[in-house]
């Protein structure tokens, strides 16, 4: 799994996002385990598998990845499915999150993103398996949970302040 973690921070060398990200990717490798028991996860929450109607989550399809475990894996959704923002909300409606699993959400969002994105690359390339509109789907999560560090920006007031997403 580390060499397909790796190839993805290569694609995304580049982006605002990389370093950000990969420290996400860091903290959640090092954060504590799941110790509860395994529950219930659909493993595969992205945007091609849920279904929206009227801005309201209608569905969610696809099971084939169903599975029991850590339940970090599913709550990552809240980076990958939901408008930026809303994950502190989406945590305290939720009330069972812990700040290890929290960590190993942010983790698992990144790793989806890196996916996403290199999936939607290979469908621009016409490659097998690839399908091109993953690709802005991965960048708006990756965006959502590691935000481009802002640099040093004069603020209202004519002072400069260094403020990070």
């Amino acid at each position: 799994m580390q060499d397909g973690v790796d190839i993805g921070f290569e694609v995304i060398a580049d982006h605002a996002s990389a370093d950000s990200a990969r420290e996400i990717w860091e903290k959640a490798v090092a954060a504590p385990v799941w110790q509860g028991a395994p529950l219930w996860l659909h493993g595969d929450l992205h945007p091609a598998n849920v279904i929206f109607r009227d801005g309201l989550l209608a569905g969610v399809i696809d099971f084939g990845e169903m599975c029991a475990g850590d339940p970090a894996t599913d709550l990552s959704a809240a980076w990958i499915l939901l408008p930026a923002g809303a994950a502190s909300r989406f945590f305290d409606a939720y009330g069972q999150a812990d700040e290890a699993t929290i960590t190993r959400a942010r983790g698992w969002a990144v790793l989806r993103a890196l996916g996403l994105i290199r999936i939607g690359q290979n469908g621009r390339r016409g490659l097998p398996g690839g399908k091109p509109t993953w690709e802005p789907a991965g960048y708006a999560t990756l965006e959502r949970v590691a935000p481009p560090a802002r640099t040093s920006c004069p603020n209202l007031h004519g002072h400069r302040d260094i403020a990070s997403g």
